[in-house]
């Protein structure tokens, strides 16, 4: 596979990540199937995933299980640096028992080819595991 190196810019990487406000069916089509992902932390969502579907059905096909609404993402700020971007959002979403689940993310993703072929996610781990206690049965 070619892996050709070229700079992306802050607001490229904004427009990418803004398709997560709306879901995130049309952003995934932007991240490497061998994508190379880890979400950091002591919660039900972490690991070391190999692959966008591994991915997908881990954490994100999970967790829209328990948010009305889905993760309801918004891109608070972007920082570029060469094919590294640090992409910080929120999610101000509602839990299916009616818990604000107002959570922080902080992703460092590596793009080639405009496709996402690395993150390493961060998260406040202690309000995953809450939503997960208080919203599965």
């Amino acid at each position: 596979m070619d892996r050709t190196v070229t700079a992306i810019t802050a607001e490229s990487v904004r427009a990418l990540f803004a398709q997560l406000e709306h879901g995130y069916e049309s952003f995934f089509t932007h991240v490497a199937e061998d994508v190379d992902w880890t979400v950091h932390g002591t919660h039900p969502l972490a690991g070391h995933y190999r692959s966008r579907s591994e991915f997908i059905a881990a954490t994100f096909a999970r967790i829209t299980k328990v948010l009305r609404g889905g993760t309801q993402l918004r891109v608070v700020n972007v920082m570029t640096d060469g094919t590294l971007a640090t992409v910080e959002m929120q999610s101000m979403a509602t839990a299916a028992n009616g818990m604000r689940f107002d959570n922080r993310y902080c992703w460092v993703v590596r793009i080639e080819n405009d496709k996402i072929v690395q993150v390493r996610a961060y998260l406040d781990s202690a309000l995953i595991q809450r939503l997960f206690d208080e919203n599965q049965g």
